[in-house]
């Protein structure tokens, strides 16, 4: 995993936050055993610098990065239903297909990455929104994956056709 930069996290404790409110959040990130005490933890900017302190932007396995991950994926991920997952599965799977083993890109099939990763944001964003879709790609990226996602402008890709309430389709063979 890549890990957030500060304002990723930052705008992904937002997120959540917004979702199932802050107190709230505070209290599971308390019973997931991310910290001990809720103290100073008054605004969301606090809490993020918190956890993103202890947990190294989730690069580093403590209970933070774990308890995140658990909420993050309890949030959003869960949203996603079993047709919509399948694709997901199956556009990771090409994503993949384009890596070398060392995780970098194979310049003969970047074109293929991106149409992946276009394909998979809008899935994703069918059912996320397109912020939450960008975010949930970087929390699963490589970091080669994660330089590309973030060399976007905005939270979509480039020459994105699909709209948000509309999944991507596979298209063509592979």
């Amino acid at each position: 995993m890549v890990g957030l930069s500060p304002a990723e996290f930052e705008r992904s404790i937002q997120l959540l936050s917004s979702k199932i409110g802050f107190e709230r959040l505070k209290d599971r990130f308390v019973r997931n055993g991310a910290f001990t005490s809720k103290r100073g933890l008054g605004a969301v900017k606090a809490l993020a610098d918190r956890l993103y302190m202890l947990s190294g932007g989730l690069r580093r396995d403590v209970p933070a990065s774990y308890a995140f991950q658990s909420l993050w994926n309890e949030t959003f991920t869960s949203l996603i239903r079993d047709e919509n997952e399948r694709t997901l599965t199956e556009t990771a799977d090409r994503i993949n297909a384009c890596l070398t083993g060392g995780n970098a890109i194979d310049p003969e099939k970047a074109t293929a990455l991106d149409e992946a990763l276009r394909a998979y944001h809008c899935t994703a964003a069918s059912v996320l929104g397109d912020e939450i879709a960008r975010l949930d790609m970087l929390l699963k990226a490589v970091p080669a994956v994660a330089e590309r996602i973030r060399g976007w402008s905005g939270n979509t890709p480039p020459d994105t056709t699909c709209r948000a309430d509309e999944p991507a389709r596979p298209q063509g063979g592979d």
